[in-house]
């Protein structure tokens, strides 16, 4: 212990960060252990970096933005949503399909104790979102003949909470050696100061990395190894809380196959010019998805011959993924984009700080930032009333009650 407390001491006093161990003497010998391999574990070189990037704005004028292509789903002719559905029905059937749920999120928004996945829509089943997520890949497996692998990735927050959510309740009838659980990374949070935060606990004040995170952590976690020891070729990787999400759609698969490509994503339709959503676009020539922080008010209302948005294709996080994509970014890590965020911290004086308005960055990655590094991809338009029911407000758009309503509408009960 006394050689890692050194190294850990070097270390800080290199980076300017000694404060960390301002209270280790007060740690007790378990949480003391956790500190040092905190700190002997953490890329203090990269979070200097992170860290001077938030004083800089993004410039994104100098990149080329156009729109992209898509397929409407429901202006396919009978004869292509046939070839379509048939690639794709024979790489699900074959057992190269898996579905990954990115399900790290507390469900506080919503006025929820406990991971989001556990909350109760108001369904008159009073079904949680896992249930009605396992709902629909059991109705899928049972369609394609095969029990469709379920990687499920969790926080350290809540994966405790989630896996025991799932034993009690028998994994809702999935086959339990069907569904893996891992764990998404996480990055040290630091103040406006630049010096990385100390948790209520003693120990560096950690938040989760970001969706875009998910490549790293399924690379570290083995779940990429255990898809190609299962012959699995293609994932879909989407979020917890879409309660309508088509999680097994051959014909984006079926697309994707017949087009070439290594992914794919789904859009919808943004409700009016000034929605405040990701849009599928070209950047510099690479698929890629434009903020609407970045994009123009002329271009969020450019409109074409036949009257819609040139930029209208929203990003509802419904992505699909070639293993080998999913392998090739895992190793090269996504850009980190900061937030300014309210942090409850231990100060230098061991002061428990409650923040009462942004005071700390938080430091993400992004799943789309993926897109970039691929040639082409297809892009699948859906309709919003059938495959996009999101629930992270506690009221108003995007709630239990709106997601509640176009499930109940959907699936006519």
């Amino acid at each position: 212990m006394e050689e890692k407390y050194l190294a850990a001491k070097e270390c800080l006093k290199k980076y300017n960060q000694e404060q960390i161990l301002n209270h280790y003497c007060t740690l007790s010998e378990e949480k003391k252990s956790k500190l040092l391999d905190q700190i002997l574990t953490i890329d203090f070189a990269q979070m200097k970096e992170l860290y001077e990037a938030t004083k800089k704005s993004a410039d994104f004028s100098k990149d080329e933005i156009e729109p992209i292509a898509y397929i409407d789903k429901t202006k396919l002719t009978k004869q292509e949503y046939d070839k379509y559905y048939e690639l794709g029905r024979n790489e699900i059937k074959s057992g190269k399909y898996a579905v990954v749920t990115m399900a790290g999120g507390q469900g506080t928004r919503l006025g929820h104790k406990g991971p989001k996945g556990t909350f109760d829509l108001g369904l008159k089943s009073h079904k949680s979102i896992f249930e009605l997520l396992t709902d629909s890949l059991k109705s899928q497996s049972e369609i394609y003949g095969v029990s469709i692998p379920w990687y499920i990735m969790t926080s350290k927050e809540n994966n405790k909470d989630t896996v025991e959510f799932f034993e009690k309740n028998n994994y809702f009838g999935y086959q339990k050696n069907s569904i893996m659980f891992f764990i998404q990374g996480e990055l040290p949070m630091c103040g406006e100061d630049g010096k990385i935060l100390i948790g209520e606990d003693g120990l560096i004040k950690e938040a989760a990395d970001g969706h875009g995170g998910i490549f790293e952590s399924m690379r570290i976690n083995g779940i990429t190894y255990d898809m190609e020891n299962k012959g699995i070729q293609w994932a879909f990787i989407g979020p917890v809380d879409n309660v309508l999400v088509n999680m097994v759609d051959p014909i984006l698969l079926g697309i994707c196959k017949d087009k070439h490509v290594l992914a794919g994503g789904k859009s919808v339709v943004k409700a009016y010019p000034e929605e405040k959503v990701g849009v599928f676009c070209k950047r510099n020539g690479n698929p890629s998805v434009v903020e609407y922080t970045e994009i123009s008010d002329e271009m969020a209302h450019r409109i074409d011959e036949n009257g819609e948005l040139v930029f209208g294709e929203s990003h509802i996080n419904c992505n699909l993924f070639n293993i080998n994509t999913i392998k090739n970014v895992s190793m090269n890590k996504l850009p980190y984009h900061s937030a300014h965020k309210k942090a409850n911290y231990i100060d230098e004086n061991g002061k428990l700080i409650i923040a009462e308005k942004p005071n700390a960055y938080k430091f993400e990655a992004f799943i789309f930032d993926a897109f970039d590094k691929l040639e082409d991809m297809a892009i699948l338009r859906v309709k919003r009333e059938e495959e996009f029911a999101p629930v992270k407000n506690s009221e108003g758009n995007d709630s239990p009650e709106t997601a509640r309503k176009l499930y109940e509408e959907f699936y006519k009960i």
